[in-house]
């Protein structure tokens, strides 16, 4: 049997120093110290990643270059969806039904509620919130992303857990 590997990540801690829309607002330097420890953690899990979306967002784009960076990802793993920035999660279940089913393993960045809401309903552990920089792992037993429906939760990494 084929499985389906989703990997969730909930953008960094965002400033709201700055007068700027919601699309704008940058990271806060724990945001950037708390997506490089969780970077720093996944990258022993050693898992092969076939494709990297995330929302357009700032907060997320810049938690997912952190990741980038870390891992060694290709830019051309990456790519941006308005369907990501979604708080409902409507958008977001949208969106990896239809993810390429030549794609196994996939990441993406996104935000609350929306990334709660998904692990809860597809996964099979309850978690109360995904904090900012929390990545859950999702397997699915299936062989396409249009049957994501209810998987195994893999593995669950909060920045909480791995700080000195």
């Amino acid at each position: 049997m084929n499985y389906k590997i989703l990997i969730i990540v909930r953008h960094a801690k965002s400033s709201w120093e700055h007068n700027v829309s919601d699309v704008e607002r940058p990271l806060k330097t724990r945001g950037v110290r708390d997506a490089s420890l969780i970077a720093k953690e996944f990258k022993s899990k050693n898992y092969s990643i076939d494709a990297v979306y995330s929302s357009p967002a700032n907060r997320a784009l810049s938690t997912c270059n952190i990741f980038k960076d870390i891992l060694g990802w290709s830019p051309d793993l990456i790519e941006n969806d308005e369907e990501l920035y979604d708080f409902s999660g409507e958008q977001v279940i949208n969106f990896i039904k239809n993810i390429d089913n030549q794609l196994e393993t996939v990441v993406i960045f996104g935000h609350n509620h929306a990334l709660t809401s998904i692990i809860n309903l597809m996964g099979d552990k309850y978690i109360d919130n995904l904090p900012t920089s929390g990545l859950v792992v999702l397997k699915f037993d299936i062989d396409s992303w249009k049957y994501a429906k209810y998987g195994q939760t893999e593995l669950i990494m909060f920045p909480r857990d791995y700080r000195p």
